[in-house]
């Protein structure tokens, strides 16, 4: 099992910025792939960005390019990913989720197929 456990949400006026984490309990021996998604009000869940563990391929929604920036770090028992969030417009407004999802391929990254997830966290982007 893997547990994620986010944090960093808030509010932050249009222009802004905020940091969000996400703490990863670690299978002995087992590499992931790392994801951010969010869920806007009445809106799907969709995918936002992904890295993989070896750090060589990273991938982002064509609509946080360029302002959000995802980076992990890690160590024996855990690791952490991290989503640096600059920029920031109203439609950024959603509940942000981390996932995981194992790979033996360390360079493995998809925005689709994760079978671990955080319980999420807020953020609300003022006008």
């Amino acid at each position: 099992q893997v547990q994620l456990v986010e944090s960093g949400g808030g509010l932050v006026q249009a222009g802004g910025s905020l940091s969000l984490s996400c703490a990863a309990s670690r299978r002995p021996f087992s590499t992931y792939a790392m994801g951010w998604f969010r869920r806007a009000p009445g809106k799907e869940r969709e995918f936002v960005a992904a890295i993989s563990w070896s750090r060589t391929n990273i991938d982002y929604a064509d609509s946080v390019k360029g302002r959000f920036t995802i980076s992990i770090s890690k160590d024996n028992a855990k690791n952490t990913v991290y989503l640096q969030m600059n920029s920031l417009k109203p439609e950024d407004t959603a509940v942000y989720y981390c996932a995981a999802v194992v790979s033996v391929d360390r360079d493995y990254v998809s925005r689709v197929g994760y079978n671990y997830w955080g319980q999420g966290t807020q953020v609300t982007v003022s006008s």
